[in-house]
């Protein structure tokens, strides 16, 4: 056994893990209510696959909105390929959970933030902070700009 517990490491797991559980259901019946999600990722993630027009025009991060139109939503272990509309052009995405930064259902208040940290192995130094409502702290996502008025 190691020397610490990988608090981090551990959170980052258990947290990627509920996306794919969130998406699992989503796949299986569709959106519930009016939830709706904002998924930023890193586009430079090496398995991360999008259109070079959209990586040309986000060359480091994207976020996604999965709401009204969305097509072959198809979720593995490993991430989550989906078809989306951008301006009246259906373009398939791949994106690994390891390569999102947030994800924000606006609906009930909830997102997560993964931060990394400049470390020599990937896996040490990361962050996860969970935001469950709009009293947390001031280096997480804000949820009051996803509210509507």
């Amino acid at each position: 056994m190691a020397g610490t517990i990988d608090y981090g490491n551990l959170m980052h797991r258990a947290m990627r893990g509920l996306i794919q559980e969130v998406l699992e259901g989503v796949q299986q019946s569709g959106l519930p209510g009016a939830h709706h999600f904002f998924i930023t990722f890193d586009t430079n993630h090496p398995e991360a696959t999008l259109a070079d027009w959209l990586k040309q025009r986000y060359p480091n991060e994207m976020t996604v909105v999965m709401q009204h139109w969305y097509d072959n939503l198809e979720v593995t272990d490993e991430g989550f390929a989906i078809t989306l509309n951008f301006g009246d052009a259906p373009e398939s995405l791949y994106v690994p959970y390891d390569a999102i930064q947030t994800f924000v259902d606006p609906s009930v208040e909830f997102g997560l933030r993964f931060e990394k940290h400049d470390s020599d192995d990937d896996d040490e130094g990361e962050e996860e902070d969970a935001i469950e409502d709009k009293r947390s702290d001031a280096d997480v996502v804000s949820l009051d700009s996803f509210r509507k008025h």
